[in-house]
């Protein structure tokens, strides 16, 4: 059905027809498809903008990553002044690293502070754009409550909100089936209090895996990493600074591949040599690797003075797996309790975006940062900048003032019109 000729003045209009098993909602505005921090971001500047949307959110709260999917002792990598979303700064008596819990909390308060209601329990299924209405068809399955069932979505513009991090990437290894002791992926391990004593793998050398490290030694666990690629391990902070803010002062001044150098002769006089320990850099710099390939650098908050120390012992790729044990491509084989894969997130965009020449088969804009927040027909994204939520933020506020622009103008013209008749 096209619904393209239906001019309503309220937000949401219901379409069903009296015998439909389904509903069909018409949406006089924006949908925003997660309710993550960039969904949140968007979300208030389309406000701000006077613009009504709907969000939809497959979980039942805000930000179900953080909620749900990672561990306790989490706190921000970097400073909270890059880390706050647009118009509502994190509480000045927050520490400068939040924890998770606070950061939460802040992520709540910013719901509530701009009344940002997503509609929680809302699976998008698919989202296709019919190109002879000029408007997005977006079919989703709820599960909350008395509203249980099938809902189409009519609306002239999608936001894409859902993220880099929306599924958990957990790769395939020989003879893991047979291995017998605990596999989990990091998005649900909580403590190392379960652990002690116990020997563990884990798999990935990222900031997750070197934090799960860091916790399960801190709980007396064995921990192994495995370290596959090559890494850049930077220290957090230089002299009480910050070295992410110390990055961004110094690309004021500088162009990135001497940034980048600098980043290196700083953590090579502050960490030493850390190739010996088995943790080889790569032979891009670390702001050029996150930049073109998305890779985050480690910041170090502890892992390796316990590496060092051998308390926590780095191993190379995996070969397979057998009962109880695990063979290395090295050929080391070693006896094993238990496996966290810390092998990262990925983008679920591919699984339910139709027909769309926007995002690429691993889920992000083709078009890279900063021009990857506008797609044609109606189709914008936010929080695919790999450059954390400042990168989501400077999305957010260019689709909002974009929707914003075209919204007043049509409001205008509308009243206009009401005028003339």
């Amino acid at each position: 059905m096209c619904c393209s000729s239906l001019h309503m003045p309220t937000m949401i209009q219901n379409l069903d027809q009296p015998d439909s098993s389904s509903r069909c909602i018409w949406v006089n505005g924006p949908v925003i498809v997660g309710a993550g921090p960039s969904g949140l971001a968007i979300s208030a500047g389309l406000k701000k903008q006077g613009v009504p949307y709907v969000v939809l959110e497959r979980a039942n709260c805000i930000a179900s990553l953080w909620q749900n999917r990672t561990y306790d002792r989490l706190k921000l990598h970097l400073p909270k002044q890059f880390c706050q979303l647009p118009d509502f700064p994190i509480p000045d008596n927050f520490p400068e690293y939040p924890t998770k819990d606070q950061f939460i909390d802040y992520l709540e308060s910013y719901a509530k502070h701009f009344d940002i209601n997503p509609r929680f329990n809302e699976s998008v299924q698919s989202a296709k754009y019919d190109e002879t209405c000029g408007l997005w068809q977006v079919k989703t399955i709820s599960t909350g409550g008395s509203n249980w069932g099938e809902v189409e979505y009519i609306c002239r513009w999608l936001v894409v909100a859902t993220g880099e991090n929306a599924e958990k990437v957990v790769p395939e290894f020989e003879g893991l089936q047979d291995f017998g002791g605990s596999v989990m992926h990091v998005c649900d391990y909580k403590s190392g209090e379960s652990y002690q004593g116990k020997r563990v793998l884990v798999v990935g050398c990222g900031n997750s895996g070197m934090e799960v490290s860091l916790d399960l030694c801190n709980h007396k666990a064995i921990p192994s990493m495995v370290v596959r690629n090559s890494v850049h391990v930077l220290p957090r902070e230089v002299l009480g600074k910050s070295t992410f803010e110390l990055a961004v002062l110094m690309m004021k001044w500088f162009p990135l591949w001497l940034v980048d150098k600098i980043l290196l002769i700083i953590a090579r006089l502050l960490l030493g040599n850390v190739e010996k320990y088995g943790l080889r850099r790569p032979s891009m710099g670390p702001l050029q690797l996150k930049n073109t390939q998305g890779k985050t650098p480690v910041l170090d908050i502890g892992a390796l003075e316990r590496i060092r120390s051998g308390e926590i012992r780095v191993v190379p790729g995996i070969k397979r797996f057998s009962h109880g044990r695990v063979e290395f491509v090295n050929g080391e084989n070693l006896e094993m309790d238990c496996v966290i894969l810390a092998t990262g997130y990925c983008s679920n965009v591919p699984s339910w975006l139709k027909d769309n020449d926007f995002f690429s088969e691993d889920g992000l804009p083709k078009t890279q940062f900063p021009n990857g927040w506008k797609g044609k027909g109606g189709l914008y994204a936010v929080g695919f900048t790999r450059r954390g939520l400042s990168g989501a933020c400077m999305d957010a506020a260019r689709v909002a003032d974009d929707i914003g622009t075209i919204w007043k103008e049509e409001t205008k013209q509308s009243k206009c019109l009401r005028r003339c008749f």
